[in-house]
């Protein structure tokens, strides 16, 4: 039989392996949710400068997009197939 240090030895290496692991997913869960800060600022910063009159090409594309849609939306209530 084992004596208790072998014990001790592993619980507190068992524990400092929770704690190492712990610390590291919640340091990459705060990066994570700063990086989604980032891109949710940056897509504000985006729609206030296009909604200040600087046009980009991506505003373009969504507003043909929508026109696009709009125009099948207006065939399919008028009953013309596409």
């Amino acid at each position: 039989m084992q004596d208790a240090s072998f014990y001790m030895t592993m619980a507190a290496s068992g524990l400092i392996a929770i704690t190492i692991i712990s610390i590291s997913v919640l340091n990459g869960w705060r990066e994570w949710v700063a990086y989604k800060r980032m891109q949710l600022r940056e897509m504000h910063h985006v729609a206030q400068n296009s909604d200040n009159g600087g046009s980009n090409a991506t505003s373009r594309i969504e507003i043909a997009d929508m026109k696009e849609r709009l125009k099948k939306l207006e065939a399919i209530a008028a009953g013309v197939e596409l």
